[in-house]
């Protein structure tokens, strides 16, 4: 009979989620740090243009400041791969150094290296993995495939693609890989999400400058036969959704050029209308993990642990308040936001990562993202 995504096959297979994996940096910036970089920005900007703020044809820059960031979002610090950079005022992003086509990419080398983890997690070796899905909010480069080259490096056969739906990108990509294991297109899959985050924020605007951290996480899925009893978290159900919003965005891309744009124009790095977007993602995002646990015939008090998307410690807050009356950042919600700070498709998983470890066969969970579309993904699990 026909199944998922045209499928044809007489039944589908379990799917489980055997392995995770994450590749955190090693350099830290502390919100202290970060607000003595923006304030010394600042400073600069507003002495460079003193006359025209004196005029009114220049607006001077506020301050930064730890009580507005912890406030504002819940961060307390975040994760980079090069903080020179992005603290140096003169500057105000991070510093890469080039590679050569011969040398593996950045994107790719943090890649490989969660993927890893989440091998060694689940007990198979690259040359069992049929297909790498390689899924984040920002692309190193438009082509070769990011997902190829971690593919090559890792040893493995089969396929590899990329795919961007913002910080929705890991939950549709577990659908993805659920639905290649179901229909038999694949008997393992590697799903990898490397955020770097720093390269696309805006650290010199106050009100983002610390949203965003660097990482990368990585989850190896398997058909359930082949993963042995007790071990994993079965998929029960994956569902998505999107719709269109301009809230938050990013104009990069390989058309601004070809337009003659200044490539410091604003809109060209994360910029977002953070109230709008608060106002209206919490209530789509709590509506549709009621939705989607509701056509699985499961209420919301049935579930054990919900691994939300880390963007901002209110929005989880509400989300969860809506849907069992828990607060976040407790087990039932745990929060990783103030360690990682958003981290874009990665965060969710970042909260599955280290917050899985005590639930008990039979325990129900939720992995939730939510980001730029709008789009929202979820995927119900249950312990093994």
């Amino acid at each position: 009979m026909w199944g998922l995504k045209g499928c044809m096959q007489a039944s589908f297979p379990g799917v489980v989620i055997s392995g995770s994996g994450l590749f955190r940096p090693a350099d830290v910036i502390t919100n202290d740090e970060l607000v003595t970089a923006f304030n010394a920005y600042a400073d600069r900007q507003n002495a460079l243009h003193a006359d025209a703020i004196v005029a009114g044809t220049h607006q001077a820059l506020t301050h930064s400041s730890v009580e507005f960031i912890e406030k504002a979002s819940g961060i307390r610090q975040r994760f980079v791969l090069e903080k020179s950079g992005v603290l140096d005022p003169a500057r105000m992003y991070p510093r890469f150094e080039p590679r050569g086509d011969d040398q593996l990419s950045l994107m790719a080398e943090i890649a490989v290296d969660a993927a890893r983890q989440a091998l060694a997690d689940a007990g198979v070796s690259g040359e069992q993995v049929d297909a790498v899905i390689c899924a984040s909010a920002n692309m190193q480069r438009a082509y070769p495939a990011m997902a190829i080259e971690i593919q090559q490096a890792l040893g493995a056969r089969g396929f590899g693609f990329d795919m961007n739906v913002a910080c929705s990108s890991a939950t549709f990509a577990i659908e993805q890989a659920t639905n290649a294991l179901r229909c038999g297109t694949a008997r393992c899959v590697v799903v990898v999400n490397p955020e770097i985050t720093s390269a696309h924020l805006e650290w010199r605007d106050r009100d983002c400058h610390f949203i965003f951290g660097d990482v990368c996480t990585a989850l190896v899925l398997q058909r359930s036969d082949e993963v042995p009893s007790g071990r994993g978290f079965e998929v029960l159900g994956t569902q998505l959704v999107t719709q269109f919003s301009n809230n938050i965005r990013n104009n990069f891309g390989f058309m601004n050029r070809a337009e003659d744009r200044d490539p410091k124009d604003r809109d060209l790095t994360f910029y977002q209308e953070g109230r709008k977007v608060f106002k209206e993602v919490v209530p789509m995002a709590a509506a549709h993990i009621e939705a989607h646990l509701a056509a699985l015939s499961l209420a919301p008090a049935q579930v054990r642990r919900f691994w939300l998307h880390q963007a901002n410690q209110g929005m989880n807050q509400l989300v969860i308040k809506k849907l069992v009356g828990a607060d976040a950042g407790s087990e039932v919600a745990p929060l990783i936001l103030d360690r990682y700070a958003n981290t874009a498709s990665a965060g969710s998983v970042i909260a599955f990562h280290e917050y899985r470890g005590d639930l008990q066969a039979g325990d129900l969970g939720v992995i939730c993202s939510f980001g730029a579309g709008y789009s929202i993904g979820s995927v119900v699990v249950r312990k093994r």
